[in-house]
């Protein structure tokens, strides 16, 4: 059957002499593969004959009334069927993987300040409104969140962001004062007129230089040509206060980190003259689909982020 032109199409449809093809193979009769599809058997014929043409090879060879595959049909059948069946199955599997939000998973990444000060509120909210969804935070920071983000580990993530990468879209919600911490009856603690020289003498506990903290005290000191010292590397806000508030040294912290019960502790006074507010807000890989989970989630912490083409403009970011 196999002649003419590799061109031609029976009635420009590629799908069904594909699954008429893929009948045949699998039941080795013409008449039964037509019964299958509900088709007529000189349909199923001449889109056979069709593909063969198209392919200018012959895919069958009949043994008696059984057709059966040569080893060009073989091969095509090996790489039609799942093909096939998958396109047949598509609602249906469409229908169990969307099941809006009474189903399925959440994947966020987010640094351990955002899961423990930012997050506790919209985590909450988002549970009562979809019960049925499995939230997973992953707690990781910097480079791993952001490969994370590249391999599809999570469907997004939580936290701030001073330099933005080209290929993530960043959208800044949320704004947090610089806070100079010490104990109570430290001299920074009354003194009026606060300078950013005044903190030369004093030895700062901040998280490790690796992290975006570090880099921007490092920044604003060196910017300003001020002397600073460093007493003590430690990660987590809440170890840095138990230590400021032990006497071992003051810090420079974002307001988002500081909570009521910090305020029998902890003597705190805004440092905006100096160092920038620190946003927060919410990382996607950009041109990345957003399930309903996904979209249901970051609604919750603004309503419309990540919908406007120019998000995915390159380097875009709202800081």
């Amino acid at each position: 059957m196999a002649t003419g032109n590799p061109r031609f199409y029976y009635k420009g449809d590629r799908l069904k002499p594909l699954r008429a093809f893929c009948q045949v193979a699998r039941l080795g009769s013409v008449s039964r593969a037509a019964e299958a599809l509900f088709l007529s058997q000189p349909a199923v014929t001449l889109q056979l004959q069709a593909l063969e043409r198209e392919l200018g090879t012959a895919l069958f060879e009949r043994i008696g009334r059984r057709f059966s595959l040569t080893r060009e049909g073989q091969v095509l059948y090996d790489l039609a069927r799942p093909l096939v069946e998958g396109l047949d199955g598509l609602d249906g599997e469409f229908r169990s993987k969307i099941k809006g939000l009474q189903a399925g998973e959440l994947h966020v990444a987010a640094g351990s300040s955002t899961i423990l000060y930012l997050l506790p509120k919209l985590v909450q909210a988002f549970r009562a409104q979809h019960p049925e969804v499995q939230l997973v935070l992953h707690n990781v920071t910097g480079q791993d969140g952001l490969g994370l983000l590249r391999s599809d580990g999570v469907d997004l993530a939580v936290g701030s962001m001073l330099d933005v990468p080209t290929d993530l879209a960043y959208a800044p919600v949320y704004s947090f004062d610089p806070m100079l911490i010490c104990p109570p009856g430290h001299p920074l603690a009354e003194k009026p007129d606060l300078k950013l020289e005044d903190l030369t003498p004093y030895g700062l506990i901040l998280p490790p230089r690796r992290l975006t903290t570090y880099r921007l005290v490092d920044l604003v000191f060196q910017q300003q040509r001020v002397p600073f010292t460093v007493a003590l590397e430690v990660g987590g806000w809440e170890v840095i206060k138990q230590y400021v508030a032990m006497g071992l040294g003051i810090s420079i912290v974002t307001s988002i980190c500081l909570t009521e019960a910090d305020e029998q502790r902890l003597v705190a006074r805004n440092l905006g003259e100096y160092f920038p507010p620190r946003s927060y807000g919410v990382v996607m890989r950009k041109g990345k689909y957003l399930s309903p989970q996904a979209r249901a989630f970051i609604d919750l912490v603004k309503p419309g982020l990540f919908e406007r083409r120019d998000y995915f403009d390159a380097g875009h970011s709202e800081r």
